[in-house]
């Protein structure tokens, strides 16, 4: 048996002698003019791809980025020869269609007059080069307002059209981008049209509020570059009369590589079989075990990272993720779906390792968490920097948070023995405004629209500055920008979160409205559980939704003092009063009255005087409704 094992580990060497003469050219060096899959640009682009690349390889790529081995320095993209360098803001891969990618960019010269709010903002039509070689470019966000000279005298119905008046010699006139096509704009034919690029709907009335400098760019692959590079894993090239051609030299080394390999092991095959032998009965059984019991789950995952592959996360084997958490020593929490433990990157990262032990509709709830966190780059979302998939065997690598949870500051029951973790009126303020700022970007911000229908205490989490991270997305559900409601059959989330629609179509479609409902119902409890209520009402359970909504409505409403333990001065009483009010709009029960997570933002950092106090809500407690409802209602992401 000893020499069965000789021969086997000198196969294996050999193997990886070759695979070390063929990834390098005879100088200890890699094959310079071939095309990695990705190039690394600092922590804070992460990996690049085609058509992206860096300037020690500007063949691998249609646009340079700058600056990637400098984590430093701003990174700078040019989009095309001697045209304007613009910064680098973030990327926002798609995983659903690789083939597309949206680049956030800054044009600094729009940047200076949007600061200075400068008509020369309006000036001319916004472009970029729309086609490259491979594809093309387009600004994903834009809205046409129209220049007026004063002397035309236009007069457009005023219920429909806005108007800038503080430029000289001529007006702005635009149409909120929410309002339906109609004739309005039929008066301004003689006007001049001008395109800008927005970051919000167009609905004030004040044009620099909307506009931006941070363009939001689309990049688009051909359908033969796409074919090419994703399906064939060839490199999109153009030939010497700047013909599209496709192809292998990369994949063509991997395969003499494979090809040599095979032949100096043809030797050693008898000596296989032996080996195969002596365990084939073990692997045999193992294999029949796992395929009986949970091949349907892990092939539609695997079909889905196979098809989506492009995601800027790392994918770690089951044993390095046992390495980098010690053996499971150090175990941070246990829900429903597993454990979460404590870990450690080779990088010395700390990280938190959630390791699945259920996993219900066929593992949709990985492909959830993976598919729309790798789409997201936010301060208030939580970052996943990897993923394990090794049979049953699932796992989950975020950024460790120190602080944890939320809901172990805002529940007395949830807090370690003589520990105070009481936190303070403003640091409360400001960790619903961070919710609220991650809310808006899922809503709003992303390439794609990301419904939360989970947000709670228990996810969100807290970093050393108690600065909130969004986490858990496993009930999450994408979306395009365009769609204004979400296609589920039934409710999902947590008992006393769910906003009425998802159990009472009759309330209204369910849409990004929803998680706005989930976050009221949030910030009001981070509000209620500092008073001690004295009523036969206990705030651990669902009655609890139903009783204090009310009665913080009727001591807004008779303007009687809150009586709230945290609060300790004035200041702290128009912090929670702000809260509050804004809470009471978010748990309209009908989701048209729920304002949008960008006017949450809004209200919350605009003055107490200027808010007015909504309707009293009809609150529903659904009581029977289990503390965690995650039925298999909503279509696949994988779809």
């Amino acid at each position: 048996m000893a020499q069965i094992t000789h021969v086997f580990h000198f196969l294996l060497l050999s193997h990886l002698m070759l695979l070390l003469l063929a990834a390098g050219d005879g100088n200890g060096n890699g094959y310079q003019g071939e095309c990695p899959p990705s190039f690394d640009c600092g922590l804070y682009l992460r990996n690049i791809s085609f058509p992206f690349t860096v300037p020690q390889r500007p063949h691998c790529g249609s646009f340079v980025i700058h600056n990637c081995d400098d984590p430093l320095n701003l990174k700078f993209i040019q989009l095309q020869n001697n045209g304007t360098m613009f910064r680098v803001i973030r990327f926002v891969p798609n995983p659903l269609t690789p083939a597309t990618t949206t680049i956030q960019i800054r044009d600094q010269n729009l940047y200076d007059l949007h600061q200075s709010k400068s008509c020369e903002a309006f000036s001319h039509n916004y472009t970029l080069p729309s086609t490259f070689p491979f594809g093309s470019i387009s600004i994903q966000y834009s809205h046409t307002l129209f220049k007026c000279n004063r002397t035309l005298h236009v007069n457009p119905p005023p219920e429909h059209v806005h108007n800038y008046t503080k430029c000289p010699d001529y007006d702005l006139y635009y149409k909120s981008s929410t309002t339906p096509h109609d004739e309005s704009l039929s008066s301004l034919t003689a006007c001049t049209k001008v395109q800008l690029p927005v970051k919000d709907v167009a609905d004030a009335n004040d044009p620099f509020t909307f506009i931006t400098s941070n363009v939001l760019t689309e990049v688009h692959l051909t359908d033969e570059c796409a074919n090419c590079y994703y399906h064939k894993r060839g490199q999109c090239q153009l030939d010497s009369r700047q013909r599209f051609v496709c192809t292998f030299g990369y994949e063509k080394t991997r395969k003499k590589v494979v090809i040599a390999a095979t032949v100096a092991s043809l030797a050693g095959v008898a000596v296989l079989m032996i080996l195969a032998y002596y365990f084939c009965t073990k692997i045999f059984l193992t294999a029949y075990l796992w395929f009986r019991e949970d091949n349907t789950a892990h092939g539609i995952i695997e079909k889905f990272l196979k098809e989506h592959g492009h995601l800027p996360t790392a994918r770690y084997s089951y044993s390095e993720v046992r390495k980098m958490t010690n053996s499971f020593k150090n175990r941070l929490g246990q829900g429903g779906f597993g454990s979460v433990y404590k870990g450690r990157l080779q990088d010395g990262r700390a990280v938190a390792v959630k390791v699945l032990t259920e996993s219900k509709g066929n593992g949709e709830e990985f492909i959830n968490e993976v598919a729309s966190i790798s789409m997201t780059s936010h301060v208030n979302i939580v970052r996943l920097l990897g993923f394990c998939l090794n049979g049953a065997e699932r796992a989950l690598i975020y950024e460790y948070m120190p602080n944890g949870s939320l809901e172990k500051f805002i529940y007395e029951e949830k807090k370690p023995m003589k520990v105070d973790l009481q936190i303070d009126c403003k640091t409360l303020y400001n960790i619903a405004i961070g919710v609220a700022r991650g809310l808006e970007y899922l809503h709003r911000g992303c390439n794609t629209r990301i419904v939360h229908f989970d947000i709670k205490p228990h996810n969100i989490l807290l970093d050393e500055d108690f600065c909130p991270k969004i986490s858990d997305f496993g009930l999450a559900k994408i979306c395009t920008r365009r769609e204004s409601t979400v296609s589920i059959f039934g409710a999902r989330g947590t008992a006393g979160y769910i906003a009425p629609e998802l159990f009472f179509r009759n309330y209204g479609a369910v849409s990004h409205k929803s998680d706005v409902y989930s976050y009221g119902m949030m910030v009001l409890e981070m509000v209620g559980h500092g008073k001690n209520i004295n009523v036969a009402v206990d705030s651990s359970s669902e009655l609890y939704f139903d009783y204090f909504p009310h009665w913080i409505y009727k001591s807004l409403e008779s303007n009687q003092g809150l009586g709230l333990n945290r609060i300790k001065n004035e200041r702290d009483e128009e912090m929670v009063r702000r809260m509050i009010v804004v809470s009471l709009w978010c748990i309209q029960t009908n989701p048209s009255n729920r304002p949008a997570m960008s006017k949450v933002v809004e209200m919350l950092e605009g003055s107490l005087e200027v808010l007015q106090i909504p309707p009293i809500p009809f609150l529903y407690s659904p009581l029977t409704s289990p503390a965690h409802m995650t039925f298999e209602t909503c279509s696949s992401l994988s779809e």
